[in-house]
């Protein structure tokens, strides 16, 4: 069986996109947060890949090409954002103030985390990007001397927790305006977040796509200085 999956060109996809699917054939059953699609098909991969001893690079010479549709897919996030225009101008103060405080909030944890932990410099600047984009996290970590891999790791952890949690957040700090959600849930979890958001409603998904950009331009000056402290 593990030289069958060897093999096989297209092994990392099939074995992506059907555990997937079966992650929201899950959700769509029984409509719970915890049966969130991408986590759940992370650790079926990750359940396989022990299972069967198949080393990653195995695995991702097959799951590259689903790689190579993150940044066209990240793109079509600025459909739902040109449709809001004339909203994004209208409150773009208010806007763009928003997403600085998620930005700074999630830096300063990060650094308020490593001085009570007394974490070492990688492990600090491997941290500070969690909550952006994967593509621009990547570069960040490394440029500042991190652990990509691990960034990596963490940046999708945020985001599926994000993906989870938000509604149940939104309701317990009773934050019920359209713009305000669609910040903190792109500040905070970025592309995987926004999904929810976009379930949630349009403004919301449009101000999501728009707070992942800024969000992410704002977390590399941001890491670039923050990373001194420690």
């Amino acid at each position: 069986m593990k030289e069958l999956f060897c093999d096989s060109v297209f092994f990392g996809v099939l074995v992506s996109v059907a555990a997937y699917e079966g992650g929201a054939f899950l959700k769509r059953r029984w409509k719970l947060a915890i049966f969130n699609p991408l986590l759940l098909s992370v650790l079926a991969v990750m359940g396989i890949l022990t299972l069967f001893r198949i080393d990653y690079g195995v695995y991702y010479e097959g799951a590259k090409y689903l790689s190579y549709l993150l940044t066209p897919a990240t793109v079509c996030l600025a459909v739902p954002l040109y449709e809001k225009i004339d909203l994004l101008k209208q409150y773009a103060g208010a806007i763009f103030g928003g997403i600085l405080s998620g930005v700074l909030t999630s830096i300063l944890s990060i650094l308020t985390c490593a001085l009570l932990f007394g974490f070492t410099h990688e492990q600090y600047v491997t941290l500070l990007p969690k909550s952006i984009t994967t593509a621009i996290g990547m570069g960040i970590s490394e440029e500042l001397g991190g652990m990509v891999t691990i960034t990596v790791a963490v940046i999708i952890l945020t985001g599926v927790l994000g993906n989870m949690t938000a509604e149940a957040v939104l309701k317990l700090f009773h934050i019920e305006d359209p713009i305000a959600k669609g910040i903190a849930i792109g500040s905070s979890s970025h592309a995987i977040g926004t999904v929810k958001a976009m379930e949630i409603g349009e403004i919301e998904g449009a101000m999501s796509s728009l707070s992942i950009a800024v969000a992410g331009l704002l977390t590399v000056v941001g890491a670039s200085i923050f990373a001194n402290i420690i």
